[in-house]
């Protein structure tokens, strides 16, 4: 079956964001993941395995393409990770980097990855992107990171930008926040989808029956009883949730493997358990058919830091429209 426009998947984790494009038309020919664990997840579900590291891949090595896709680093922009880095005396933001090691004692950059972004979209020249954030990102640094972003996208690389933050909460049963920017190499008359509220409600992804497995230890669960405890004499609502089965649930961290505090399961006269990772796959919106591959813990961190699928879904359908009518508006005007 012929595609009908080719795109790569940068930062691309476990493959949301290609779903969402293939679904929407289009091949992917190039992609690009340095964790070896969501590597192991993409090729089991795609066939292929991503390419390493981005920024050892020079631009002129990558395909051309008509949309590039890229969900970069979150953690240097987003509320926790900021926070958590500044209470260690760490940098976030565009100086943010990864944990440091005997074999790298400075750590990875993070931050700066946008910037491979840019270089990639500089020499390739797409006619659409996507990029995706935490909604935080818009915030940061009172503002500054996101104006960088902002005038390398518009000024620099000269694309028609537009952003909004989307809530994902009326397609999945999860609060969950991101900005998408979508560029455009020529200006167009671009609007974000409105998604079909679909009232979702966590008891519709819960599993009849989990393993035992799932269910907090004692230990576990006095600790958490004692965190919130304690925050709860200084005034502040820091602790586990457990989550109304029949409302939404909090947004699902890269954290959730720890002890799944942000969303608990009651379970009536035993302790609460934490979600499957089949779960966790159904609230972000993945189909039953998808593979999960890695340890338990690995699979919480997939889901934790992936994408929403039915939210770039539509998102890539209304990208693609628009670039699709651009095409034929510019095949009728060579034509007269």
């Amino acid at each position: 079956m012929k595609k009908e426009f080719t795109f790569i998947d940068l930062f691309a984790g476990i493959g949301g964001t290609r779903i969402a494009f293939e679904k929407a038309g289009g091949m992917c020919v190039f992609s690009s993941e340095n964790n070896k664990w969501s590597q192991e997840t993409y090729e089991a579900n795609f066939g292929e395995r991503p390419e390493g590291d981005i920024t050892k891949i020079s631009e002129k090595d990558i395909p051309d393409h008509d949309i590039l896709v890229g969900g970069f680093p979150c953690q240097p922009f987003s509320l926790a990770g900021v926070s958590s880095k500044k209470h260690m005396g760490r940098p976030h933001g565009f100086d943010a980097r990864t944990t440091p090691t005997k074999k790298n004692p400075l750590g990875e950059t993070q931050g700066t990855l946008f910037f491979d972004i840019a270089r990639i979209i500089r020499e390739k020249r797409p006619r659409a992107f996507l990029l995706e954030n935490v909604k935080s990102l818009k915030g940061h640094d009172k503002g500054n990171t996101f104006r960088v972003i902002k005038k390398v996208l518009m000024e620099d690389l000269g694309y028609d930008v537009h952003y909004k933050i989307v809530d994902a909460s009326s397609v999945v049963p999860q609060h969950r926040e991101r900005i998408f920017i979508v560029g455009f190499r020529k200006p167009m008359d671009f609007e974000f989808p409105k998604l079909v509220d679909m009232r979702p409600k966590l008891v519709d992804v819960l599993e009849k029956r989990v393993d035992p497995k799932y269910t907090l230890t004692d230990g576990t669960w006095k600790s958490l009883q004692r965190h919130k405890e304690k925050h709860r004499a200084k005034g502040n609502g820091f602790g586990y949730t457990v989550a109304d089965k029949n409302k939404i649930a909090n947004t699902l961290s890269a954290r959730y493997w720890k002890d799944g505090a942000e969303i608990l399961i009651d379970q009536g006269k035993k302790n609460p358990r934490k979600l499957t990772p089949r779960e966790c796959a159904r609230i972000m919106g993945f189909s039953e058919k998808y593979r999960i591959v890695v340890s338990d813990t690995q699979a919480y961190r997939q889901f934790g830091n992936a994408v929403v699928v039915p939210v770039v879904t539509e998102i890539a359908k209304s990208i693609v429209q628009v670039v699709k009518s651009n095409n034929r508006r510019r095949t009728i005007v060579d034509y007269v």
